[in-house]
């Protein structure tokens, strides 16, 4: 029986390395290309099984190649995909991603047949799982995320959501989410703020104004700081370990995906944070998605360390 369930997208990732990132109408030479297996959904569905968890994936890809190498990169790490559906005269999702030498990104996103998940999809799909954990994020259509977040709930899964691409979240979603790990621009667009990064010194007190929406606690992911965790009893800041950072892509994706598979083995928040920080610093060490997150052997080190 699978612990965690995860609902969101599946893309294929066209990655060109640039010395920096490009101005508006300005080309500029990049030096190297890859395709890799991506998409938040299918990124998190696979940290769970590269980390030795148990995890299905629900989604959808099109009828074409790409659909089939995503889901076979699932298989390859354990994780079920049993329910990605298949959506003829769709293109599968697709990224098309710039990492500069720094590490830091600029992404594009097709949605693709991950625009075609539906309600109904999620709903029939879920009454089958019997899962611990539901990973959602936002890169599937925000009806469909809505009524996952209620099913789950109904089916007695902790919610956990990544808002992420960034948008503003109705009340129904937000009070039907378990454990919210916005970063700091998805957690001031939350907020309606402005600005683009939060202080360690302002942490706490915008976690707070998060709980105040609905959610039962919050991960805040402040970078290279690590994260902020708060719920209605404790706020607490968790360092993360120091890194060369390369490519930041799928950094959060491994980190909840982490943060799963430590709870769905019954560690405590206490434990199973530090256990995702030191998930999502190994991978921020190597370029890629899927190809960037660490094995269990190699986060069981870096924490022991």
């Amino acid at each position: 029986m699978e612990k965690v369930v995860v609902i969101g997208s599946l893309n294929m990732d066209l990655v060109a390395q640039v010395p920096r990132l490009p101005q508006r109408g300005e080309t500029i030479a990049g030096f190297q290309f890859q395709m890799l297996p991506g998409g938040k959904g299918a990124n998190q569905a696979f940290a769970v099984g590269r980390l030795d968890g148990t995890a299905s994936m629900i989604g959808r890809v099109g009828d074409d190649l790409f659909g089939e190498q995503l889901k076979s990169s699932l298989t390859s790490v354990g994780v079920s995909v049993d329910s990605v559906l298949s959506t003829p005269g769709e293109s599968t999702g697709i990224a098309l991603i710039l990492v500069e030498t720094g590490g830091q990104n600029q992404i594009v996103v097709a949605a693709g047949a991950n625009g075609k998940l539906s309600p109904n999809d999620v709903r029939s799909e879920l009454e089958r799982a019997s899962a611990q954990y539901l990973l959602l994020q936002l890169e599937s259509p925000l009806p469909t995320v809505e009524a996952a977040a209620v099913q789950g709930r109904r089916r007695g899964m902790s919610v956990i959501l990544d808002p992420t691409p960034a948008v503003p979240l109705s009340p129904l979603l937000l009070n039907s989410i378990d454990v919210l790990t916005p970063n700091e621009s998805e957690a001031l667009v939350l907020l309606g703020s402005q600005g683009e990064s939060i202080s360690l010194d302002q942490a706490a007190e915008v976690c707070s104004k998060l709980l105040a929406l609905g959610p039962s606690c919050v991960i805040l992911k402040v970078g290279q700081h690590g994260v902020w965790f708060a719920d209605r009893n404790q706020s607490k800041h968790f360092p993360a370990p120091k890194v060369h950072a390369v490519d930041t892509t799928a950094a959060g994706d491994t980190f909840n995906g982490a943060l799963a598979t430590a709870l769905a083995e019954g560690r405590s928040f206490e434990m199973a944070i530090p256990f995702a920080n030191c998930a999502a610093a190994l991978s921020v060490t190597r370029l890629g998605a899927q190809a960037s997150i660490p094995s269990r052997r190699e986060v069981d080190a870096m924490l022991a360390s």
